[in-house]
């Protein structure tokens, strides 16, 4: 939904505009090597960006919505590779992630959730 929502304000502001590379023509075809960073890439993202940030910005502001904001920030910044409309889009779930953490301090289900994401991604592009 969040990216039908960013593509039709990108088509209505640019309608001749390219929206970027998608995700086949940045990954190409990924062999069965793939797997193992596309299982392990949560941990990491979702432990540093998500559980490490928010908390050591909350520790030191006393704010949820600049840790959540920071976060947010942080992971659309690394994933502008995709282009800014898919970017932005991305961002829709990593607000949801930083809300839920917010609310429960509980990482694990944020990183299953990512992980199927990252999955359906990968067999999506096989």
């Amino acid at each position: 939904m969040g990216y039908s929502f960013v593509h039709s304000i990108h088509r209505a502001m640019f309608s001749s505009a390219s929206s970027g590379l998608t995700p086949r023509e940045i990954f190409a075809h990924p062999s069965m090597m793939a797997v193992p960073l596309f299982l392990l890439n949560p941990f990491f993202e979702e432990l540093i960006v998500r559980a490490y940030l928010m908390t050591e910005v909350r520790d030191l502001t006393g704010s949820w919505t600049l840790s959540a904001a920071l976060s947010i920030a942080v992971q659309f910044s690394y994933h502008l590779y995709y282009g800014w409309e898919r970017a932005i889009a991305m961002s829709f779930p990593f607000l949801v992630f930083s809300i839920y953490y917010a609310k429960t301090r509980k990482v694990t289900p944020i990183i299953v959730a990512h992980g199927i994401f990252d999955i359906y991604g990968l067999i999506r592009l096989w």
